[in-house]
């Protein structure tokens, strides 16, 4: 039986390198009061280039894992189990002791004491990461692609209708209002969330975690596509026209569940991977089509 390797695709890597080197651009600005409008996330509903950072890097561990499936093929369950769960606990571990370390705090005498395990957040940018990585792997590896599709855009309006429903009346989506925040502290309570802005709300907290895994879902059906069509014109238009289609849905659901990324609203999701589609296929088309690799190396 002939064993098939993966292939690598120049346009994924380079997608992948400009979203790391995006995210370091943004994620070091210099001085915050000085730094470019488009460098900061929205504050609250809306979107900026920045708010499309985190969830391109979702869109290429979706892409990631596309080229590792067959590999996954050719191994027992067992083993494939172990690699899902032992990088979804290392990613998860590295986020949460970032935010644990240096392990002390000083007091209100200047004394260094131990940093309490109860007052460290939980969750976190890595720890999202995480947290998609394995549910998505589970639901591809156990389930066809199509169902892990329709599994997500369930989660999508599932997230909707709790968010809609079940938040404050007089404004749900609010960011003490929502039902998100109400989970997360239930499940988790005050010290273990981001405290960011000012209260207790975790932009990362786990129930807006359900709708980020369709990005990592997404972008393994997209790798998975371009693995396959990316080559070709036909392919690379249908990859255009399906990244333009989810930005003008997002476009109209926007209009009753607003785009918001530290919400992760299921329209930011649609916004965020239509976005990525169109990116993507320009990607393929300047460096399979026109062959213009300048700079594709840095990347």
């Amino acid at each position: 039986m002939k064993i098939q390797t993966p292939q690598r695709f120049l346009a994924l890597d380079v997608f992948r390198g400009m979203t790391i080197c995006f995210m370091i651009i943004v994620n070091t600005p210099g001085n915050g009061d000085t730094t470019y409008a488009p460098l900061h996330h929205a504050q609250w509903h809306g979107f900026t280039p920045t708010d499309l950072v985190f969830p391109s890097f979702l869109f290429a561990v979706g892409n990631a894992m596309s080229f590792v499936m067959l590999k996954w093929n050719q191994q027992t369950q067992a083993q494939v189990l172990l690699k899902i769960f032992k990088r979804t606990a290392i990613i998860f571990l590295l986020g949460y002791l970032m935010y644990w370390f240096p392990f002390f705090k000083l007091d209100e005498s200047r004394h260094i004491i131990p940093f309490p395990i109860s007052e460290t957040r939980i969750l976190g940018v890595l720890q999202r990461i995480a947290l998609c990585y394995g549910i998505a792997a589970l639901l591809i590896y156990y389930l066809k692609p199509k169902v892990a599709v329709i599994i997500s855009i369930s989660l999508l309006l599932l997230y909707w209708f709790v968010m809609m429903n079940f938040g404050d009346a007089n404004d749900p989506l609010s960011m003490l209002g929502n039902a998100g925040q109400k989970i997360d502290l239930w499940l988790m309570g005050d010290k273990h969330l981001y405290h960011g802005e000012g209260v207790a709300f975790d932009p990362e907290g786990l129930f807006s975690t359900l709708p980020a895994v369709g990005n990592v879902v997404a972008g393994y059906i997209v790798g998975q596509y371009v693995q396959q069509k990316g080559k070709s014109y036909e392919g690379l238009a249908k990859l255009l026209m399906a990244g333009f289609i989810l930005f003008v849905v997002a476009y109209f659901w926007n209009q009753v569940f607003p785009i918001n990324k530290k919400l992760w609203t299921s329209s930011f999701v649609l916004n965020t991977v239509g976005l990525d589609c169109m990116i993507l296929a320009t990607v393929i088309f300047i460096v399979d089509f026109l062959q213009k690799n300048q700079g594709s190396s840095f990347l």
